[in-house]
């Protein structure tokens, strides 16, 4: 009897174990107030070409989205990465802020960058 409820009970902590180290794949930013007009020629091609557009990721030539200066915008609507209707369903705005595989693959853009692309989504992705 000693056995059995010496076993319940290291499968019961062990349960809880299991239960409290338990991930999700979600992250919560920062709330950034982005309030002026999202130029994507501005604001949003530096984010591009400093983490996006570099050799052997999302250039010409490499993998697709080819998200270079001339070639960016088309290639967003393109592959259907930008949702105006449901900006935070975006496929962009989605990778970006994945906790489990982030673009970039070297890691999470700073919470800002991610809502300065959010509030262009949401300002309807203009090509301005």
């Amino acid at each position: 009897m000693k056995n059995f409820t010496t076993y319940i009970l290291f499968l019961f902590f062990g349960l809880i174990i299991s239960i409290s180290s338990c991930n999700y794949d979600y992250y919560v930013e920062p709330h950034y107030e982005i309030t002026d007009t999202v130029s994507f020629a501005n604001d949003i091609l530096p984010i591009f070409n400093n983490s996006c557009n570099t050799s052997g990721c999302h250039n010409t030539g490499g993998i697709a989205p080819d998200l270079t200066p001339l070639n960016a915008y088309n290639n967003l609507f393109l592959y259907n990465l930008v949702d105006t209707a449901n900006p935070e369903l975006s496929v962009l705005y989605e990778r970006m802020n994945s906790s489990s595989k982030p673009m970039p693959s070297s890691g999470k853009l700073p919470p800002l960058q991610i809502a300065t692309v959010l509030a262009w989504i949401d300002q309807g992705g203009n090509n301005n």
